[in-house]
């Protein structure tokens, strides 16, 4: 089995860690707030204007890495899901793709692509509609993707983490000085749009060669470049199974506190992965015969936000330390405690009974920021 351990492991680093990140400025109060914002200042609110902060919490792992059990010529594992693909790909950045998630937006076509899907609140308004990024590696291979709508300051900063290139359909002018960042990348409206019946803000959809023009038409290089932070997950070559001495419970039925689509994750024993559906229905993917979206690994964070306005625009403290989670995989759930410690870093999450880095299966992952005001309406069982 290959692992990953953090180095002087336990409580002790746990908690140097924490009170690192913590005297790193965060993303606004960790307290939850309805009240609109007086007056916007970006300072205020992430407390960390520049790309990189002065002081950066490092998590090192282990010189000492077993031997590969295989190896397979003219591919790699991929560090976003440990798959094994093309070789070529290896230095190719992903690219992460913002999905509408209203109901007249479905079907999606070519979710079951993506390494990792992102799902958060998208607004306070709307019954806290939410939307999906969802990160692809191999982008070269897209058909037909989204359909694409608008972003938020929190995609940026997680996008960020795999050194993505953020693709959308614009965003409120709360976006402005977060485009604006040195590692942000991004690029914004001008795809394929598709005759499917709907108004038009529904027929915007990355199609085939979209990419490769955006590419070869911007300053953007389509491999990893600087602000890189480097693989995202620890990944086993072996299958994980969460047993009781780790506090692992039962985790077949998943009820996300999200009232406008009513996510839910149901664990399916005969492909060991966990379906995803929504507004009470099994999400497809009618470019690939309706297969299922389904994921490997999921986490669950307990997320602060920030609002700030009346209209529901809003941003998730991201930068934090000590908050609540799981991990879940294999029809089990550990808990566990993340950590973010700069814009533009990966969000750690912490085996509770170790201290040490979630150690995942192979396979496609699920993250959903869940608003700490319902983290308690988080259903697991």
């Amino acid at each position: 089995m290959k692992k990953r351990n953090i180095q002087n492991k336990g409580i002790a680093l746990f908690m140097a860690i924490t009170l690192a990140a913590a005297s790193l400025c965060s993303c606004g109060s960790k307290e939850d707030t309805e009240e609109p914002a007086t007056e916007i200042n970006f300072a205020d609110i992430t407390n960390n204007n520049a790309d990189t902060p002065e002081t950066e919490v490092q998590i090192e792992t282990s010189a000492e890495v077993s031997t590969e059990e295989e190896n397979r010529e003219g591919m790699y594992r991929s560090e976003l899901t440990n798959e094994w693909i093309d070789e070529s790909l290896k230095d190719q950045r992903p690219v992460a793709i913002m999905v509408d998630n209203e109901s007249i937006a479905l079907p999606h076509y070519g979710m079951t692509e993506a390494d990792v899907v992102y799902e958060l609140m998208n607004s306070t308004a709307n019954g806290r509609i939410t939307r999906f990024m969802a990160v692809v590696k191999d982008w070269g291979k897209i058909e037909q993707f989204g359909s694409i709508r608008s972003t938020r300051p929190t995609n940026i900063m997680l996008a960020a983490e795999w050194n993505a290139v953020l693709v959308h359909d614009g965003g409120p002018f709360y976006i402005n000085d977060w485009i604006a960042k040195k590692y942000s990348a991004n690029f914004s409206g001008g795809f394929t749009r598709v005759d499917n019946g709907k108004k038009r803000e529904y027929t915007e959809y990355v199609c085939t060669g979209d990419l490769d023009s955006r590419f070869a038409d911007s300053k953007y290089s389509t491999e990893y470049n600087e602000y890189y932070p480097g693989p995202h997950f620890s990944f086993s070559n072996s299958e994980i199974e969460l047993t009781d001495d780790r506090g692992a419970i039962d985790c077949t039925h998943i009820e996300l506190p999200f009232p406008h689509n009513e996510s839910t994750l149901d664990y399916n024993e005969e492909t060991g992965t966990y379906d995803y559906s929504e507004y009470g229905k099994a999400h497809t993917d009618p470019l690939h015969d309706n297969a299922r979206l389904t994921f490997k690994n999921l986490f669950i964070q307990d997320c602060t936000f920030s609002q700030l306005d009346e209209n529901g625009y809003l941003i998730y403290n991201a930068i934090d330390s000590g908050r609540a989670g799981y991990y879940i995989t294999n029809g089990k759930a550990v808990e566990v405690t993340w950590i973010k410690s700069a814009e533009n870093e990966p969000t750690i999450f912490l085996d509770n009974q170790t201290g040490e880095q979630i150690e995942m299966n192979t396979g496609k992952t699920y993250i959903a920021l869940v608003p700490s005001d319902s983290w308690d309406d988080l259903v697991i069982n």
